[in-house]
């Protein structure tokens, strides 16, 4: 089973072009299939449909989350179906298990003034704070991944124009525009980062109190920190790319335009902004119309 999905793991980075970062994922929730497999005295030949139901309810009595558990089974399915193809099994026990509904949750966004709220949160007196805030700035204006706002460049930067240059999954590079707020937040930004560098170098635009590369892990903590102090609860800085998408399409922005931005090779994956903009005027028309 390990070398099986070694082998597919090599197969998505050389022939699909997925990410450092995702592949590393897809190796994650398969490690949870081998250990099961392994705990169990399963071979993947013999796996059955039963077995992947029941390794399934193992993560959910291990406290996985219903995202994550469908995360894991989307990993698992390719997995199967690889196997199937390169002749490893005859059949391929995922074939007729499909994501549950409730896995199916719309993203969660905030509302404008609640990204206000949190763009405001920073003490921007501090050199971290004029970092946070241009950092979110960035975010909630361009609707990049954390992955790929920890990888910008200064280089990557036009201020002039107005714009970023961002390479997404698989090594895709793409132009996304920065408003005027970002663009006065970054300037601002400019030399505090200097001050954190202290005299140190580097390439990367957003770095740590230490002059070291931001990572992921301290995006997400300080994103959630700010929110907290913002009263606005649990967010993400994921949260933003979806409130970036959610906000375009609700002022009318067409999809296709939308895909691009977000950097999505399918537009399939951009129009589940449409369901949430339906959810939303849905809400809306409840709360307001007199017979709602």
């Amino acid at each position: 089973m390990k070398e099986h999905v070694s082998r597919f793991i090599e197969y998505l980075r050389v022939e699909k072009g997925l990410s450092q970062n995702t592949a590393q994922a897809y190796t994650r929730d398969l490690e949870k299939l081998i250990r099961f497999a392994s705990d169990n005295n399963v071979a993947a030949a013999d796996f059955h449909r039963s077995d992947l139901v029941d390794f399934l309810g193992s993560l959910r009595a291990r406290g996985l989350s219903d995202r994550s558990i469908a995360r894991t089974l989307v990993a698992v399915r390719g997995f199967f179906k690889f196997l199937l193809l390169d002749g490893h099994i005859e059949r391929d026990p995922g074939l007729d298990i499909d994501l549950a509904r409730h896995w199916k949750r719309l993203p969660k966004f905030l509302a404008s003034d609640e990204v206000e709220k949190l763009l405001e949160a920073p003490d921007v007196t501090l050199d971290t704070g004029i970092r946070d805030r241009a950092l979110l700035e960035t975010l909630y204006a361009t609707g990049i991944r954390v992955s790929e706002l920890v990888s910008l460049r200064a280089s990557d930067l036009n201020l002039d124009l107005g714009y970023a240059l961002v390479f997404g999954k698989g090594g895709k590079e793409r132009t996304v525009p920065l408003n005027r707020s970002a663009v006065s937040w970054i300037e601002r930004y400019m030399p505090a980062r200097a001050r954190l560098l202290a005299g140190k170098s580097s390439r990367l635009l957003f770095i740590d109190s230490n002059g070291q590369a931001l990572t992921r892990q301290g995006v997400w903590s300080l994103t959630s920190g700010h929110a907290k102090k913002a009263g606005l609860g649990r967010v993400s800085p994921h949260m933003l790319r979806h409130s970036f998408a959610t906000h375009l399409l609700e002022n009318e922005a067409d999809l296709r335009s939308v895909q691009v931005l977000l950097g999505h090779s399918d537009i399939a994956t951009t129009q589940i902004y449409t369901h949430v903009t339906s959810e939303r005027l849905a809400e809306i028309h409840k709360q307001f119309h007199p017979r709602g």
